[in-house]
């Protein structure tokens, strides 16, 4: 038989089929992870025109490849951008040499920044050789309630009924909410009637420390600003420790840095340190 191969979006029909290839691919994830994960994609406000899963590759009609794709709509200099974290990409043995028509559908938008905020140590030099560039090196480890930084402020959680309260711009504001709904710790700081956003991601390594790691903020030297109050709301809930993307010390910060934890672009808006906003990290817990 002659096989039929070839390249296409996901459809919600494909779901069940993609779970398994995705379990059988990625063995260290549960069949559950993945049900999780295909419907987070489902609830995803998804740019239109944009695929709302990723692409798969199939043979004989059935799926032997697959990438999955987070669109997002993000503001770069008070401009309306999209962003797509790429994720989960895995090709079943036999069709590996197919592979290069998948990344091919997967990165053809030239407007759209794809980042990669976890790349195998081992696809480093493919990554680069597709057009990648790395933008981050490593990650400090802060103890932000050491700060001297006195911020002048108080750190607020966003929930629900602080929705009408939140002097920040739309798409901000559902940022906010959308990563609560992920699991994500949404914070806002005030200082003289202006609104400082900060989303933190609750982490636990080897199951006894647990961490929060910074997903989003507008820029560093904000979260440096209010790392005194910050640090004091995330210690009352059990996180001494927050992780930040950098290349390198965080003045003005208590902590260590630590590389090796590469993160990459590609596309025409270097992402900002501080800002995995719907990433594949928040949305799916990779």
């Amino acid at each position: 038989m002659v096989s039929r191969i070839r390249c296409r979006q996901i459809d919600r029909a494909d779901i069940d089929a993609l779970v398994d290839l995705l379990t059988r691919g990625f063995r260290v994830r549960t069949r559950d992870f993945w049900v999780r994960a295909l419907r987070r994609l489902e609830q995803h406000s998804t740019p239109q025109g944009f695929p709302k899963y990723g692409y798969l590759l199939e043979c004989n009609g059935m799926p032997v490849g697959v990438i999955l794709l987070i669109y997002s709509f993000i503001a770069v200099h008070q401009e309306m951008r999209i962003r797509c974290s790429v994720s989960s990409w895995y090709v079943e043995p036999p069709f590996r040499s197919y592979a290069a028509l998948l990344r091919s559908h997967a990165l053809k938008h030239k407007q759209v920044t794809y980042f990669n905020i976890t790349p195998n140590l081992d696809t480093l030099p493919i990554l680069e050789a597709q057009g990648y560039v790395r933008y981050c090196d490593g990650r400090f480890v802060a103890a932000p309630a050491l700060s001297f930084n006195t911020g002048h402020s108080k750190a607020t959680l966003v929930i629900s009924d602080t929705y009408t309260t939140l002097d920040l711009p739309a798409l901000e504001t559902k940022l906010l909410f959308d990563h609560t709904s992920y699991g994500c710790i949404s914070v806002i700081c005030n200082s003289r009637n202006q609104s400082y956003p900060f989303v933190f991601l609750p982490l636990r390594k080897s199951r006894i420390v647990r961490y929060a790691y910074l997903a989003y903020c507008r820029d560093l030297e904000e979260f440096v600003r209010f790392a005194r109050p910050l640090g004091q709301f995330l210690i009352r809930r059990g996180f001494p420790l927050v992780l930040v993307d950098s290349n390198g010390p965080i003045k003005r910060l208590a902590g260590r840095y630590f590389g090796q934890f590469p993160k990459y672009f590609k596309g025409p808006d270097q992402p900002r340190l501080g800002d995995i906003a719907y990433s594949e990290r928040v949305m799916f817990g990779l």
